[in-house]
């Protein structure tokens, strides 16, 4: 379970199989360090990302300002999942939030609320079948209660470099949008980007299908990303939501293995 304090540990494990999986918030540099070698490994090596930071990791000013959650298989050693978690009162240390580089939020700041950002989501390639994400999510929702968080942000990739396809991503999207005074806007636009385009859309990631399970919405039309060649859709959800529709539907053994 998580800790009352911020740096926490987390005394939450599962087994699969011959795998034992421990969740915790990382408390020391080794740690966060293991977990920027996997999103090295992904970022890179699956999706070809240049990515600044030490050899084989993946690291940026946001980094030392941020809270990590990890999934490690203890049997292996290794990471295996994790996300970073961006706390309202460390934003004013680096000066915006991440999303404020791809995105315009003026009018989601307007709300003066607590908002968790949540970025750098990353799952090793063998562990993609439900139980890492399950674990990530369960310790994301006890934080966001632990940190009274109001809102939960962050940015979903669509690993597609295709604008015509990715505007008819959007199109099927539309029944899971914010409303409109809480809508954001890209910074740098996809390229060839046609919600109208009679193509076949972009195939929707699992960790979005996720999302959108758990209650979470899009904040309008997606970021072009050319550091890691991908469509970057904002996501946004009131904490509220995150608990009981995580719990009746994202833990659902049957929707988790999709």
């Amino acid at each position: 379970m998580l800790n009352a304090q911020p740096h926490g540990d987390v005394e939450n494990q599962t087994r699969k199989g011959e795998r034992s999986l421990r969740l915790y918030l990382a408390r020391h540099q080794d740690e966060i360090e293991a977990a920027q070698r996997l999103r090295y490994r992904v970022f890179s090596s699956e999706y070809g990302a240049q990515l600044s930071g030490a050899p084989g990791l993946d690291q940026d000013e946001y980094d030392p300002f941020c809270e990590h959650l990890i999934v490690e298989d203890e049997t292996r050693q290794e990471v295996v999942g994790t996300y970073r978690l961006f706390l309202p009162e460390q934003v004013h240390r680096v000066g915006r939030y991440y999303a404020e580089t791809e995105f315009d939020l003026s009018r989601l700041l307007a709300l003066r609320s607590r908002i968790l950002e949540l970025g750098r989501s990353c799952v090793h390639p063998d562990y993609r079948q439900g139980a890492v994400i399950v674990l990530l999510w369960s310790g994301l929702a006890e934080a966001m209660a632990m940190w009274e968080i109001d809102y939960l942000m962050g940015c979903a990739s669509v690993h597609s470099t295709e604008g015509p396809a990715l505007g008819a991503l959007y199109r099927n999207l539309q029944d899971h949008l914010t409303p409109p005074e809480q809508r954001v806007f890209p910074l740098r636009p996809v390229p060839g980007f046609n919600p109208q385009a009679e193509v076949e859309a972009a195939v929707l990631p699992s960790l979005l299908k996720g999302y959108l399970r758990a209650g979470v919405r899009i904040g309008g039309e997606p970021y072009w990303d050319p550091q890691f060649h991908c469509a970057d859709f904002f996501v946004w959800c009131e904490s509220r939501l995150i608990t009981p529709r995580y719990q009746q539907r994202f833990l659902d053994p049957v929707e988790a293995a999709r």
